[in-house]
C-alpha cells in the first residue's frame, strides 16, 4: 500500500462527505433561521478545508530530498497537523462566541421534524467520518488524518448539542442552544489545544517509540559477534523517515574486514525491517584478563549505589596505560550528572590507585 496515495484518497473522501453535509445543513439552517445549524455547516466546511490541507501537506511531504533539504520533506506533515489544530481551535472559539451571543439574545427559530432528521443524520455521518479518519490515521501514522478525525468527532458533539436544543425548543419552547453550544465549544477548544501540544512535541522531537527501539536493539543483538547495542539515537524526518546511530560492542580482536561486513549486514537488515537507516559506531571489548574482570566488577558495585545510573557499557581496559574507559547512562531526573560522574570516578580511583578512569556521560535518548 502506498501510504501517501492512501492518505490522499481518504482525504478526498472526507472532502466530498463534508461538502455534502455543508449543502444540506446550510439549506436547513437558513430555512429554520437557526444560527446553530448554520454554524454546524460552517464547521463541516472547515473539515473539508482540513482535508485539503492534508492533501497539500502530503504531496509536499512526498517531494524527494534536495540540496537544501537533504533529509527530505516529511516533516511538512507535522506542519499540516499544526494548521489543522489551529482550525480546530478557531472553530471552537468561534462556536463559543456564537453560543454566548445566543445566550444573551436567543434567536427566533422555526424547527420541524425535517430539521431533527437532518441533524440526526449529520451526527451519524460525522461520527462515521471521525472514526474512519482516526482509524486510518493510526494505520498510516498520519497526524493530519488523526487530527481531522478528532475534529469531526468534535463537530458531532456540536451537532448533538444542537439536536438537544432543537428538541427542547420543539417540546418545551425553551432555547438551550446557546448554553449547550458553549459547553461543547469548551471541549472543542480543549481538543484543539491537545492537538497543538502533541504536534509541537513532534516538531521539537520526541522519544522514539519503545517498541521500535527494543525491536531494533533485539535485531542488532541477534547477529553473531555482537555483545551489546547501546547509545541509540533516532531522528524523525517525517512519519516514515528515520535516521539514527548506535554503538555495538564487539571483541577487540575482530578484524576491520570482519567488522565492515558485519555492520553493513546490520544496517541493511534494520533498514529493511524498520525503515531506519543507521550509522554504527564500535566499542571494543575484552574480558579475558583477571584485572579486567576485577575492575569491571568493581565498577558495577560502585554504580549500584546510584539510582540515577541506568546503565554502564563500553568498558575497556588499556593495561599498558593503566586507563579504563566506559560510559554511564544517567537518568534525565538527575540534577547534576557531571557531579555524579565525578563521584564515581573518585570512588574507583580510590580503590585502584594508579589507574585513570575516563567516564563518558550518556543521555537517556531511547529505551
Amino acid at each position: 500500500m502506498n501510504r501517501s496515495k492512501e492518505i490522499i484518497r481518504v482525504s478526498f473522501t472526507g472532502i466530498l462527505a463534508n461538502l455534502l453535509l455543508v449543502v444540506i445543513k446550510a439549506s436547513v439552517g437558513f430555512a429554520a433561521n437557526s444560527t446553530a445549524i448554520i454554524l454546524d455547516a460552517v464547521n463541516n466546511l472547515s473539515d473539508a478545508l482540513s482535508s485539503v490541507i492534508t492533501i497539500v501537506g502530503t504531496r509536499l511531504a512526498r517531494k524527494s530530498a534536495d540540496k537544501e533539504h537533504p533529509f527530505g520533506h516529511g516533516r511538512v506533515e507535522y506542519v499540516t497537523s499544526f494548521i489543522i489544530a489551529i482550525l480546530v481551535l478557531t472553530a471552537g472559539v468561534s462556536s463559543f462566541k456564537e453560543s454566548v451571543e445566543k445566550i444573551i439574545s436567543p434567536p427566533v427559530t422555526s424547527y420541524s421534524a425535517a430539521t431533527v432528521a437532518v441533524i440526526t443524520a449529520g451526527i451519524i455521518a460525522k461520527l462515521f467520518i471521525g472514526s474512519y479518519f482516526i482509524k486510518k490515521g493510526r494505520e498510516l501514522n498520519s497526524g493530519s488524518l488523526s487530527a481531522s478525525g478528532t475534529d469531526a468527532n468534535g463537530d458531532a458533539l456540536i451537532s448533538f448539542a444542537t439536536l438537544i436544543s432543537v428538541l427542547v425548543s420543539l417540546v418545551l419552547g425553551i432555547e438551550l442552544d446557546g448554553i449547550l453550544g458553549a459547553v461543547i465549544s469548551a471541549f472543542i477548544i480543549k481538543t484543539g489545544i491537545s492537538i497543538v501540544t502533541s504536534t509541537i512535541s513532534d516538531i521539537i522531537g520526541v522519544r522514539i517509540d519503545s517498541t521500535l527501539a527494543n525491536g531494533i536493539i533485539d535485531t542488532v543483538c541477534s547477529f553473531p559477534g555482537i555483545r551489546g547495542a547501546y547509545d541509540m539515537i533516532i531522528h524523525s524526518y517525517g512519519p516514515e523517515e528515520y535516521l539514527g546511530s548506535l554503538h555495538v560492542e564487539v571483541d577487540d580482536d575482530m578484524t576491520v574486514r570482519e567488522l565492515d561486513a558485519l555492520t553493513r549486514e546490520i544496517v541493511n537488515k534494520v533498514y529493511s525491517k524498520y525503515g531506519v537507516y543507521l550509522t554504527i559506531g564500535v566499542y571494543a571489548s575484552s574480558d579475558t584478563e583477571e584485572t579486567t574482570k576485577e575492575i569491571h566488577s568493581a565498577v558495577h558495585e560502585v554504580i549500584s549505589g546510584y539510582a540515577a545510573v541506568l546503565q554502564e557499557h563500553g568498558f575497556y581496559l588499556k593495561k599498558e596505560e593503566n586507563s579504563v574507559t566506559f560510559d554511564l547512562l544517567v537518568d534525565f531526573s538527575e540534577p547534576d550528572p557531571d557531579k555524579l560522574i565525578d563521584q564515581v570516578r573518585k570512588e574507583l580511583e580510590a580503590r585502584f590507585p594508579g589507574y585513570t578512569f575516563n567516564i563518558n556521560l550518556d543521555k537517556d535518548y531511547s529505551d
